[in-house]
Parts: C-alpha cells; sequence; structure tokens
C-alpha cells in the first residue's frame, strides 16, 4: 500500500514511520526542499507541492491507494485555510476519481475550528455521494496525544481497506 500525506507535519512523519516499518510506502507533501530531508529520514518519499494548488499534486496520486488531508492544524490567511477544507479540498476529491485512491483520510479536528472542519466534512461526503469515494475522519485532537492520534489513523486505514466490496452473483 502506498498513502499520500498531505500535512500533518510532524504526526505526519510518524504516520510515514509507522506504515514504512510495516512495509507501505509514504508519500509526504512538503512546499519546500527543506523537508527532504526529514521525510526522507522518516522512510518517506519526498514530494514538492502544495494544497494551495492542486495541480502540484496531481501526479503525486500515482499508485496511491489512501489519500490522508491532514490540515487540521493549518494557519496563515483565513481565506487559504478555509480553502483547504473548502474548494482546494474538493479540487483534490475530484483528482482522485478514475485512480487507485480506494480511499481518503480527513482530519476533522484541529484549531482551524468546527466551521472549517464541518466545511471538511461536508465535502468528503459530496464525494462520496458524486464519485463513491469512501473516507474515514480523523476525531483525535492533532495536537493532543500522539498515540491515540496515530491509533485512530491505523484504525482509519483498516476500515477504508476492509471498506464494502462491490460483488457480482
Amino acid at each position: 500500500m502506498r498513502v499520500l500525506i498531505v500535512g500533518g507535519g510532524c504526526r505526519g512523519l510518524d504516520l510515514a514511520r509507522e506504515l514504512v516499518a510495516e512495509g507501505h510506502a509514504a508519500r509526504c507533501v512538503t512546499r519546500t526542499e527543506d523537508r527532504r530531508a526529514a521525510i526522507e529520514a522518516a522512510g518517506g518519499e519526498c514530494w514538492i507541492g502544495t494544497p494551495d494548488v492542486i495541480g502540484t499534486l496531481r501526479y503525486a496520486l500515482e499508485n496511491v491507494t489512501l489519500l490522508f488531508w491532514l490540515l487540521g492544524t493549518a494557519s496563515g490567511d483565513e481565506e487559504k485555510v478555509a480553502a483547504l477544507h473548502g474548494s482546494r479540498l474538493r479540487m483534490m476529491l475530484e483528482k482522485t476519481t478514475d485512480t487507485t485512491v480506494r480511499g481518503v483520510v480527513y482530519e476533522a479536528a484541529g484549531p482551524v475550528g468546527e466551521p472549517l472542519l464541518s466545511s471538511g466534512v461536508a465535502e468528503m461526503e459530496l464525494a462520496r455521494e458524486k464519485n463513491a469515494i469512501p473516507f474515514a475522519l480523523l476525531h483525535s485532537d492533532p495536537l493532543g496525544a500522539r498515540d491515540a492520534w496515530l491509533a485512530e489513523a491505523q484504525q482509519a486505514i483498516a476500515g477504508l481497506l476492509a471498506g464494502p466490496r462491490r460483488t457480482s452473483k
């Protein structure tokens, strides 16, 4: 399995380390070369791009099984942060259609606030309704206990991978 981790900082690197130790591949997005060494030290594949410009992430989806959208702690310009849980998320979800992506994990907790997180959950529900994209939500505090967050992320992975399958009669 290969995951694409968008955002998450240190917890994203912890997730990458855990997945790589289990024999999986983790592709981690960073905006600049400055984080390459940390990503590679965690066993991840570095991808230079930004969720602010979805076109920079389009080819990062190649051979990805699960997409992690870990932006519950995003900070900066209010409009740009809002877009990460709205229009940018919607665009990324549209890009997953007709790819190898079997599910999306959305971080539905964090200091960005309930209105933005609710907007993100609504985008996830729309993608599931419109394009049958399965998703899981992370409700653990991304700034809280790292072990609890990682355990919930692993449960999300297991749930998406074991999710409903279509069978023919």
